[in-house]
């Protein structure tokens, strides 16, 4: 008799069978053994089971698992319609995918190293089975499956993974659970009963969820993607709860939203109370408590349960082009007509050159949004001539930092081309690993923020808005106080957009709609002031009025005695001035009056000895610091010129390289010796003579330094481009050696993973080929028939035990020729028989006498394999002494 499926919860969808998916790698062949074999026979959901298997070999998982469960096993085949209370594995070399209640196959368009089956089924999961999907993420190498999780938890389904003790190889469920996506984590034995127990609360709880508050649930939450994990969740189903009626329970839930608030700094008060209940709830089964009183406890002594609770009440569903009338509109009516207006309005400002258009999408949740929108708006402006130079610019927010990180990545599995037109794959994507990144030009136009708008200040001069799906679970207070916020930061004329069942309430006189079928609004103009909204701006955190430095005692200063100060005077007074530089000229400590021949630069403070050099002396200077640290030696520079207005104070300078090896190691002290230098009264010359000569100088000088900085410069450029080029070459060589090992890697990865299913199937077959083995030996033993197995070449292959007491053998004698036997029988035609036997492949059957008085009925066959090839032939010899003695004796008598 056939299963009987289990009757669907009520709400659910009954044309489809609740499906699990169960994904698994390196590892997972005895994981899914322990999972699919604690399945109930009749549980009404049938199991998808994905795993990483080798393209080239064919695959025994399905014959594998049949034997640990009464549920029917097969492998997966195109257009299968998915029936309860079965098991369907994927075939060696495909994808497998779930649409509409149908199994779907195709060969895997990446390369072998770059698949991940796991994710494409989870996936496509999420799409067909929305909030009924239940993924399951067990032991494996790499991270296949985590991406498919976070799908399958932003449509409400229920996500599990093995805890990674009881894992072969816990990579695989180690990244499911650090990605804060993972609603339960237990054993595999132990995760089936877990899938059943929470099936039975949701049907248990989905009349009266919907009863206590008075509206069907809403079908998607443009806020954000939640990826909430459940490392501590209890192994045991615990009892249905109700957190609607109970006055101990509304307590409860309002302690709940004030601890959000004061931990997690976001503020849930306005939300609609059915919503959180919902929430709240799924977190109190998830964890198998009894109560929300019970739960609020764990909330307390759990902050990480806290956090969990806020991602799980912003989870968002979205996707490209979602709800395909209002975006037609858009495309085909709203954005022409605002570009038009935008256009007139700019030639009449004289302003037409480097318009920017400003958008913002509010509750992007994992950005398909606010890419179509960006998508719409370029397309848009390429239509228009008047548009060319053009830009826009979309500020797409979130209160979900986790969606926000999506968004801003940019890449989506390969399912969106269901949604996503091939010409606009072909021109705003790109394709890559398993899916489709958003091309560069528009990732560039669209900024991703992290942003409370209940409590942050808006973007504002914007000419698009899009809010569609969030205010449905907002009070009407805030939905008001939003509209007017959003009417404010609007441009006159500017567009907003709302979900199918969002509405304007009371703030009709705010906007007019746009097209009587689609949820587009335009902002209307209003006079006065009573409409400016207030608009709530986040408290600043309370400054620190510590004082960052901590005060630093004076060292008490130790009494000098006569010596040290007469020292001390002589050293002011007659030592010249110095001062000590590391290489890079960075001034470390100076000693005596260095004014004469330093000088701070102008701008910003620096304190470095080419900038600080006065300019008579710096060149020279830069010169004798670079000899002395390259050459090790002192070098000295005479008669340099300070300050060339005054060219009767001249200046000494000395550089050495300090060679102490403490903590001066390596820095160059420079020693200015000043000198004045009485110069003689030239005669007196022509005025005009005077002048040429000092012009003569002049330019002798200036050919001096710019001969001295040609030279500087040819050598630093040289240093450089040669240092350019070899880091370039290495860069390069980098650059090809880390592909090369990351292609290789995942290929090496790829094949480990199908080397140790494959591994873990030839064991199991070992394994049965050993006990096949075992009984076969027993048989023949048990049956007390002396058996001879020959080769094709008619050696001994093996034998039974009676056989040794027969035919001279023993265990060393396997692959012997029969011809070097002996035996006790009285047959000389034994391997002539045998020959042809093999070469007529027709039975010979003799009776034989022994030497010592018995008889035998010796029999010769072919020996056939299972593959009905010849593999030798087989001798038998049944002892017939008794019945020859009887025979005798009849014929005697």
């Amino acid at each position: 008799m056939p299963p009987v499926p289990a009757t669907p919860p009520a709400g659910l969808t009954e044309a489809l069978t609740p499906v699990v998916g169960v994904g698994a790698s390196a590892g997972g062949l005895e994981a899914l053994q322990l999972f699919i074999g604690n399945v109930p026979a009749h549980s009404g959901l049938a199991y998808v089971v994905v795993q990483h298997l080798d393209p080239t070999q064919p695959a025994m998982l399905s014959q594998l698992l049949q034997r640990v469960t009464m549920m029917k096993v097969s492998e997966a085949m195109e257009g299968t319609h998915i029936a309860p209370d079965r098991v369907y594995v994927i075939p060696p070399n495909r994808s497998l995918t779930v649409a509409a209640g149908q199994l779907h196959l195709a060969a895997p368009i990446e390369r072998r190293g770059m698949r991940l089956p796991i994710d494409a089924l989870f996936e496509s999961l999420a799409e067909d089975q929305r909030e009924n999907a239940v993924a399951v993420v067990l032991s494996g190498m790499g991270a296949d499956g985590t991406l498919g999780l976070r799908a399958v938890k932003a449509k409400g389904g229920l996500t599990l993974a093995q805890t990674p003790a009881s894992a072969q190889f816990d990579a695989m469920p180690k990244s499911a659970i650090a990605s804060n996506c993972v609603d339960i984590v237990a054993a595999p034995e132990k995760l089936a009963m877990r899938i059943v127990a929470a099936r039975a609360k949701q049907a248990r709880a989905v009349v009266p969820a919907a009863g206590a508050s008075g509206v069907a649930p809403p079908a998607d939450a443009g806020a954000a993607l939640s990826p909430p994990s459940e490392p501590g969740a209890t192994d045991a189903p615990g009892p249905s709860v109700d957190v609607h009626d109970d006055d101990t329970a509304h307590d409860a839930v309002a302690a709940i939203l004030h601890l959000l608030l004061e931990r997690g700094g976001h503020d849930f008060s306005q939300y609609k109370r059915s919503t959180l209940l919902r929430r709240i709830e799924r977190r109190v089964r998830v964890h198998a408590l009894e109560s929300t009183p019970a739960y609020l406890r764990l909330l307390r002594t759990h902050p990480q349960e806290l956090v969990l609770l806020g991602k799980e009440l912003l989870i968002g569903v979205t996707g490209f082009f979602r709800d395909r009338p209002e975006w037609k509109f858009l495309a085909e009516q709203g954005l022409p007509r605002l570009l038009a207006e935008r256009v007139a309005s700019a030639e009449a400002a004289q302003s037409g050159a480097g318009v920017e258009l400003r958008g913002w999408v509010v509750g992007c949740s994992t950005g398909e949004e606010a890419y179509t929108l960006a998508m719409l708006l370029c397309e848009a402006l390429a239509a228009e001539p008047r548009c060319q130079g053009w830009t826009f610019r979309l500020f797409a927010t979130d209160l979900s930092t986790d969606a926000i990180e999506t968004a801003r990545r940019g890449w989506y599995a390969a399912g969106i081309d269901a949604d996503v037109s091939e010409p606009r794959l072909q021109r705003f994507f790109k394709r890559e690993s398993g899916g489709y990144r958003v091309a560069k030009i528009i990732r560039e136009s669209v900024v991703f923020a992290p942003h409370d708008v209940n409590n942050d200040a808006p973007f504002t001069k914007l000419d698009i808005l899009a809010c569609r799906n969030l205010m449905i679970y907002l009070m009407v207070p805030l939905q008001q106080r939003l509209l007017h916020m959003f009417h404010y930061v609007l441009q006159p004329g500017g567009l907003m957009m709302l979900g199918t069942s969002e509405s304007l309430g009371r703030a009709t006189h705010l906007f007019e709609p746009a097209d009587a079928h689609v949820r587009i609004f335009r902002r209307r103009a209003v006079a006065g002031l009573a409409d400016v909204p207030y608009f709530p701006v986040r408290r600043p955190a309370r400054p620190n009025t510590v004082s960052k430095e901590s005060a630093v005692a004076e060292p008490e200063t130790a009494k000098l005695n006569l010596q040290e100060h007469a020292d001390r005077l002589l050293l002011k007074e007659y030592s010249p001035p110095a001062v000590l530089v590391n290489p890079g000229g960075d001034i470390l400590y100076i000693h005596g009056r260095t004014g004469k021949y330093l000088e701070p630069a102008a701008g910003k403070a620096n304190w470095n000895i080419h900038a600080m050099a006065r300019e008579g002396m710096r060149l020279a200077l830069a010169a004798a610091l670079r000899e002395a640290s390259e050459n090790k030696t002192t070098v000295q520079r005479r008669g340099l010129v300070p300050d060339e207005a005054n060219g009767a104070q001249t200046v000494d300078v000395t550089v050495r390289e300090v060679h102490d090896p403490g903590v001066l190691a390596g820095t160059l002290l420079i020693v200015f010796h000043e000198r004045f230098v009485e110069t003689p009264v030239p005669p007196r010359l022509p005025r005009s003579k005077a002048v040429g000569e000092e012009i003569q100088l002049e330019l002798l000088r200036t050919r001096q330094e710019m001969q001295a900085m040609r030279e500087e410069m040819r050598a630093s450029q040289e240093e450089l481009q040669a240092s350019n080029e070899e880091l370039q070459s290495t860069n390069e060589e980098l650059q090809s050696t880390n592909e090369e090992l990351t292609s290789s890697k995942e290929e090496m990865q790829s094949m480990n993973e199908e080397l140790q299913a494959v591994n873990v199937e030839l064991k199991v077959k070992l394994d049965d080929l050993a006990l096949a083995q075992s009984d076969m030996k027993n048989l023949l033993d048990s049956t007390q028939i002396a058996t001879l197995f020959l080769d094709n070449q008619l050696n001994v292959r093996r034998f039974t035990e009676k056989t040794q007491s027969i035919v001279n053998l023993r265990e060393s004698d396997v692959g012997r020729p029969l011809s070097d036997l002996t035996s006790t029988l009285d047959y000389a035609d034994l391997l002539a028989d045998a020959r042809e036997t093999l070469r007529t492949l027709a039975t010979c059957e003799k009776q034989i006498a022994s030497r010592d008085g018995r008889w035998f009925s010796v029999r010769i066959m072919p020996y056939r394999s299972l593959e009905d090839v010849i593999r030798g032939v087989v001798v038998t010899l049944v002892d017939i002494t008794v019945a020859k003695e009887l025979e005798a004796k009849l014929r005697a008598g």
